[in-house]
């Protein structure tokens, strides 16, 4: 099982996050990832992480996990995958400061699955985050929607996971993959 890493970094000011999704951003899109050796992280997701941990933000994975609900998979096979991801951030000097995810299939309507902001506000509790210095990178038209509706700062729709319509994408910015983030976030 995977450490959840709720850091003790409350002061004065609040913090600044970069909330990620999983499937499509940090790793290749497949439908329904949660065995190790079906996982494959997306070129430059490392070095893009490193930047931005770098500028002083903190990492957080939200992510929909319906194929739990759905009965493909496990909570434990996701826990596993999550545990082996989380150490690969940190073999290569990266600290992501928790994952979220929702293990809801979509018809039960929750609060956590995205477009809606259940993950988001609890990150924003848990660590002093400040939606307003913050951003969010999906590859899917509710992780947008999910940012607008938390008022998240900046929201950025990558190419790289599942193909939409630009112009029906709400997203401050559009980018091929995760790896071209230093064009966008430069404080």
């Amino acid at each position: 099982m995977y450490k959840i890493l709720l850091l003790n970094i409350k002061d004065e000011k609040m913090n600044k996050a970069v909330f990620i999704d999983r499937d499509g951003v940090i790793n290749v899109e497949k439908d329904y990832v949660y065995r190790i050796e079906d996982f494959e992280f997306i070129d430059g997701v490392f070095d893009a992480c490193i930047y931005l941990q770098d500028l002083g933000y903190i990492l957080i994975v939200i992510t929909n996990q319906s194929g739990i609900g759905r009965g493909y998979y496990k909570e434990e096979d996701f826990e596993n995958l999550t545990s082996w991801m989380v150490g690969e951030f940190a073999k290569n000097g990266i600290n992501i400061a928790n994952v979220y995810h929702c293990p809801h299939a979509p018809s039960l309507e929750c609060n956590c699955r995205k477009p809606k902001t259940g993950m988001i506000d609890s990150a924003v509790e848990n660590f002093d985050i400040d939606v307003s210095k913050s951003y969010l990178i999906g590859d899917k038209i509710s992780d947008i929607e999910c940012a607008k509706n938390a008022k998240v700062k900046t929201s950025i729709h990558v190419k790289s996971g599942h193909s939409f319509d630009e112009s029906e994408s709400s997203a401050d910015f559009i980018i091929d993959s995760i790896k071209e983030i230093k064009d966008i976030i430069k404080e």
